[in-house]
């Protein structure tokens, strides 16, 4: 009994020691591009609005047009609608797969510190209950966004156009 216990023991660690042996590969070199990163520099900001938003825009930066079912030469620019239930985007590529231009729309997200500050400066008394944030990123423009609120004081409704610095519109 005492040798079998000793003969399964002497197995035991001789089997993971012979496991241990890796081989080296070479792997084939990748090369990673940076198509949309200029989409992405452009609507970055300090604080973002949701996390759902920046995962959304970070689809639509690695979106592959060329690798799409839809893909043929014969056109210049795609439009490619993205969905979730916070918002959508609605993205216009040209045929190398680069971004032209965003339409966003988003409900009820988390709003900046300074367009929360501009309305308790300005409306003390009211509280936000809806909020649609849009933007519009059009290449070589400047990025536009924009917040409609719709405040509540009782039964006192008032809609409000912020900037994203919280002016007034």
């Amino acid at each position: 009994m005492r040798k079998i216990l000793f003969g399964l023991l002497t197995i035991g660690l001789v089997i993971p020691l012979q496991s241990q042996i890796t081989k080296t590969e070479e792997l084939s070199e990748v090369v990673v591009h940076a198509t949309n990163y200029k989409y992405l520099n452009s609507l970055d900001t300090e604080e973002e609005a949701s996390i759902s938003v920046e995962l959304l825009r970070r689809k639509v930066a690695a979106f592959d047009v060329k690798g799409s079912d839809f893909y043929q030469d014969d056109y210049e620019v795609y439009n490619v609608d993205f969905f979730i239930p916070e918002g959508k985007i609605l993205a216009a590529y040209d045929k190398d797969g680069k971004i032209i231009r965003t339409v966003e729309k988003f409900k009820n997200i988390n709003l900046p510190l300074a367009v929360k500050e501009a309305i308790l400066d300005r409306f003390p008394e009211w509280t936000i209950t809806k909020d649609v944030y849009l933007v519009r990123y059009h290449e070589g423009k400047d990025v536009n966004k924009r917040y409609k609120l719709k405040l509540e004081n009782g039964d006192k409704v008032l809609r409000v156009k912020v900037d994203e610095m919280g002016g007034f519109l």
